[in-house]
């Protein structure tokens, strides 16, 4: 008899155990739902940063430079060049280095004021997402106008060669080998997500504003 009430007051007490256990889960759950302002914030913020980060750089030559073969080879974008597609190849320039006659072609292909123009067209976008504490409807036009830019750069992977690594002997090339460039085109997928995500959230905000119920 003993022995049961011994082994009773076990199971009681394991099933005790599991029931903590399961609050302590539910309890981490709970708060990680309720960060979902804050990963909004950060999300926002996130946003703001690089796009006023990326979009002053693009007044920095070298920035300029790496960019070109994205935009040279885009049907959408290389009007903005005089010279076509595949010239650019031979006035490359790596970060950090400094050829004047590599530095003379791009001046003369228009590629410091394209990239200066485009500079200004994402610290723009940047400034106006910024803006949703303030002016929601400002912010969610921004976001909009990112999502658009995002579609943009995203075609890169489609009509630039360089986005893929290439056949130079190793069996590991072309699709789906992203390139340095390649790689970072691909990332614009979580810029994409976040433009949706920061648009939605911005219309929201102007239309309780409003009064509207959403």
């Amino acid at each position: 008899m003993n022995a049961q009430i011994n082994t009773l007051q076990v199971s009681e007490s394991g099933m005790s155990l599991s029931g903590n256990s399961r609050d302590a889960i539910q309890s981490l759950y709970t708060r990680a739902a309720s960060l979902d302002r804050v990963g909004m914030t950060l999300l926002r913020l996130g946003l703001v940063v690089v796009l006023l980060w990326i979009g002053g750089l693009k007044f920095a030559d070298y920035e300029a430079d790496s960019i070109v073969p994205l935009v040279a080879n885009s049907p959408l974008m290389s009007f903005m060049y005089h010279h076509p597609a595949p010239a650019y190849r031979a006035y490359m320039n790596k970060e950090g280095e400094f050829v004047p006659a590599h530095r003379a072609w791009h001046e003369s292909n228009g590629t410091y004021t394209f990239s200066h123009v485009l500079g200004v067209v994402i610290v723009a976008l940047g400034l106006l997402i910024a803006t949703h504490w303030v002016f929601p409807q400002y912010a969610t036009l921004g976001s909009a106008l990112l999502i658009f830019m995002c579609c943009t750069t995203l075609s890169f992977l489609v009509t630039t060669p360089e986005a893929w690594v290439p056949a130079m002997g190793d069996s590991v090339h072309g699709f789906p080998y992203l390139s340095g460039v390649g790689r970072l085109v691909v990332k614009d997928f979580i810029m994409f997500g976040a433009a949706v995500t920061t648009m939605a959230d911005s219309a929201k905000c102007y239309l309780r504003r409003r009064g509207v119920s959403v």
